[in-house]
């Protein structure tokens, strides 16, 4: 017994002593399909007239002949540099599948199990609500190394209460809300964009949100970082594939240009890890449900996930035969740090074989 205790002892030291991970940034594309991530754009949408009223020109710039081409005309850094450094899960025509294990398939349910750890069946609306839940980033932030290292920020405006920034502690920067007090020059630039632009499908667009997310970071070097954008839901719901697509390509550049800034600064470089997924799947095509998602909406649980870190082997697209969830995302976020998450319920698991 006495060397069994000293092996556990040895190994968490030795795990514990090896992992490299110093920053987790988790990173979402609200209601961005499985499908277009792993197939690219989709036949029965791109030239359907009613989604896609300019078909040509959407062909023209996101159509390809096999899967592989147009996915990557999309998403070229989640599938040229994640793909090859990192891991990708969620494609079911491989069987690899992941879910939302809460019932409702909409935003807050879905945003409250990724960072609370599990579906709350109270969580039936996407009210303005403060969330009971204590999430993963709450939890760090209480955390002493991290006391203060925790940000978030999110093109949707419900994140104050998802995250419970009153009760948390942590500085949420969300919807049309500005930046306040001592501003770089950048930071008001942006301020000053976001009130005259043109409105956006969201609160305001989500490369407001990217570049204000971006300067915090150079300003304040965040431990934890949250951020979330919102335009692929907007359009989708719109019935505007083209400008989805738009949207599903420019978070992917966003991705890409945090990704570099990280490489390229001491704090960051080769430290962090990107968790990368979305909150809902969306519906069936054949029956057009593609522009939604919710309770009645089967195919609304099915997502996808990525990750890119120092610690997290070089599987690329996973084709292993299982089912991941997504309540298992808090667990393992705060575990990349070296943290055992709990918040007093029961919560998914460390997903296996990620670090």
């Amino acid at each position: 017994m006495r060397k069994l205790l000293l092996f556990c002892f040895l190994f968490t030291y030795i795990q514990s002593f090896s992992q490299k991970t110093e920053n987790v940034f988790l990173i979402t594309s609200d209601g961005l399909r499985w499908q277009d991530v792993f197939s690219g754009a989709d036949s029965a949408i791109i030239f359907n007239k009613t989604f896609t009223p300019d078909s040509a020109e959407t062909v023209k710039e996101f159509w390809a002949k096999t899967a592989e081409e147009r996915r990557e005309k999309i998403l070229p850094f989640l599938w040229r540099t994640v793909a090859r450094r990192g891991q990708i899960y969620g494609n079911r025509w491989k069987g690899n599948f992941m879910d939302v294990d809460n019932i409702y398939r909409f935003s807050y349910p879905g945003y409250n199990e990724l960072l609370s750890g599990f579906a709350d069946v109270e969580i039936n609306s996407n009210d303005k609500n403060y969330n009971k839940n204590v999430t993963v980033l709450e939890y760090l932030n209480n955390q002493s190394k991290l006391k203060g290292k925790v940000a978030a920020f999110s093109t949707w405006d419900v994140f104050p209460y998802i995250i419970n920034d009153k009760r948390s502690g942590i500085p949420v920067n969300s919807g049309d809300e500005m930046m306040v007090g001592k501003l770089s020059p950048k930071q008001e630039l942006l301020n000053q964009i976001q009130q005259i632009a043109p409105h956006a499908k969201a609160e305001r667009h989500d490369f407001i949100t990217y570049f204000q997310a971006k300067e915090y970071v150079a300003l304040n070097k965040p431990k934890v970082m949250f951020i979330s954008f919102d335009d692929t839901d907007g359009f989708a719901h719109a019935g505007k594939y083209k400008e989805y697509l738009e949207s599903a390509q420019a978070f992917d550049k966003y991705l890409s240009d945090l990704w570099n800034y990280c490489q390229s600064q001491p704090q960051y470089k080769d430290k962090t890890t990107f968790i990368i997924t979305t909150d809902h799947g969306r519906g069936d095509i054949v029956k057009s449900e593609w522009t939604s998602h919710g309770q009645r909406i089967r195919d609304a649980a099915q997502i996808w996930m990525a990750v890119i870190g120092p610690d997290t082997p070089a599987k690329g697209e996973l084709t292993t035969q299982q089912n991941l969830f997504q309540n298992q995302i808090a667990k393992t976020m705060a575990a990349f740090l070296g943290y055992n998450f709990e918040n007093g319920k029961e919560i998914g698991k460390v997903i296996d074989g990620v670090k």
